[in-house]
């Protein structure tokens, strides 16, 4: 039994890596960013790049004209190089905007220049205060076709006054995030650096066909739960060759909370994730949850770097959230100075207000961690499933973390049930049990790893 078990699992990392590397996936290749038939500078609507003036209406009106070149094959925003202070602005369809090498877009500090929008209906409030939140400060409301894209040119937040303001618990509505797709499809983001967030850098949400590729991302370790990209019920997401340094996650699925992501029902799925380099000071590298309400499954990670993180690769819930986590392989894995490398918890989380259901319990099921090596890792692995619904069918294979002396326990569990092989240090004796498994679920998720990662995404450029 385990003889076959483990061949099937050899089977499945062949067929992620090669099937990974080919054309026609998620991450098959970048999306063509041919050039758009009219462009326009942001200087001909009277924009001042000198850091002090206010260019939010120069981008507005830009765009406003742009908007009627929709129909004839979209247009481009060129920004130049300067520092250019602007607040919130809507991106329109069909449109990329470039900022070269040199152009800095620097969002306003005075939140009275931050228009209040509703909060999202998967999440029935802010996540920081109840009501509605700030707007992100470069927004897509239902687009088709629209890039952010440059000659490494930057997009800063100046975050600072946002997390004073957080931690003094002064907020009067939840923090903006530095971009934010909703309902859109056909976005691309891709070669810029993105600085000081006050929250989120970049939020695709309920969004279909997303490639963001060649960013670099940083926020420094003190600032408050800063999150680098956020897949939330979305789906056809490519995230590739990205650089991510932040104070809490780097890289976060979601999918809603509680009632609210029940009810709204859209899972974030078909997700590939693949050569990565990724730090979160307080929070998690690679974190699933735990707003996931809507459900996750179907995510391919691979080539991932790791380094000098709370959390290496963590699986959020807890009670009330329902949905599901599914379907989800990591392979290639690399970790450096790790508290705790591997974990899920069904204790994580807080609720919305009290109307939430106690008795929706989260599922997770079918996971996949091979080919990974570790060193200065404090903590290996920690499973901490809900009696009620334990995680289940958690496979762990060819895995070699070194662990250092400020903690006795390389591994804590309880409610958990999986197999391993070529482990170590060795895992418990709950993830060590292949005799309570049948190959067939293996050879159904072999079969749903590679249609996953076959996927095709449609970039219509």
């Amino acid at each position: 039994m385990l003889v076959a078990l483990l061949l099937l699992v050899l089977a499945l990392s062949n067929e992620v890596r090669v099937n990974g590397e080919r054309g026609g996936r998620q991450c098959g290749a970048n999306p063509s960013l041919k050039p758009r038939p009219h462009s326009v500078s942001i200087l001909e609507f009277g924009a001042v790049g000198d850091g002090k003036t206010l260019n939010t209406l120069a981008f507005q009106n830009a765009i406003f004209y742009l908007k009627s070149f929709a129909d004839k094959g979209g247009a481009q925003l060129y920004v130049p190089p300067g520092t250019w202070l602007t607040q919130s602005f809507n991106l329109t369809s069909h449109l990329t905007l470039f900022l070269e090498k040199g152009a800095v877009i620097i969002g306003s500090q005075d939140s009275h220049h931050w228009d209040v929008v509703d909060p999202l209906p998967s999440y029935g409030r802010g996540l920081e205060v109840p009501g509605g939140r700030y707007q992100s400060l470069i927004n897509g409301y239902k687009l088709q076709d629209v890039v952010i894209t440059g000659n490494n040119g930057t997009i800063d937040g100046m975050g600072l006054t946002w997390w004073e303001s957080f931690r003094s618990h002064s907020l009067n509505y939840s923090r903006p995030h530095l971009v934010e797709f909703v309902a859109s499809n056909d976005v691309v983001v891709s070669n810029l650096t993105f600085l000081n967030a006050p929250a989120y850098n970049i939020h695709p949400v309920y969004c279909s066909n997303v490639h963001i590729h060649n960013i670099s991302i940083f926020a420094p370790p003190e600032s408050p739960y800063t999150v680098g990209i956020v897949p939330d019920s979305s789906d056809n997401v490519c995230i590739e060759d990205c650089t991510i340094a932040t104070g809490y996650d780097a890289i976060a699925l979601k999918s809603g909370w509680d009632e609210y992501g029940i009810a709204y029902g859209r899972p974030t799925e078909n997700v590939h994730i693949r050569r990565v380099h990724l730090q979160a000071s307080y929070g998690s590298t690679l974190a699933f949850g735990s707003d996931m309400s809507g459900g996750i499954s179907n995510v391919v990670v691979e080539d991932a770097h790791l380094y000098n993180s709370k959390g290496g690769i963590e699986f959020r819930t807890t009670r009330g959230r329902g949905g599901y986590m599914k379907e989800i392989i990591i392979s290639d894995v690399e970790m450096k100075n790790i508290d705790t490398a591997i974990s899920a918890t069904g204790y994580c989380g807080s609720h919305p207000d009290d109307k939430f259901d106690p008795n929706a319990l989260p599922l997770l099921d079918h996971f996949i961690l091979q080919d990974m090596i570790g060193t200065n890792i404090t903590i290996a692995g920690s499973f901490a499933g809900l009696q009620e619904s334990p995680f289940t069918n958690i496979c762990l294979s060819n895995i070699t973390l070194s662990v250092n002396y400020a903690s006795s326990t390389t591994w804590n569990c309880s409610n958990v049930f999986g197999f391993s092989d070529s482990v170590f240090p060795k895992p418990c004796s709950d993830l060590d049990n292949p005799s309570n498994y049948s190959s067939s679920y293996l050879s159904m998720l072999s079969m749903k790893g590679k249609t996953m990662v076959s996927g095709s995404v449609s970039m219509k450029k």
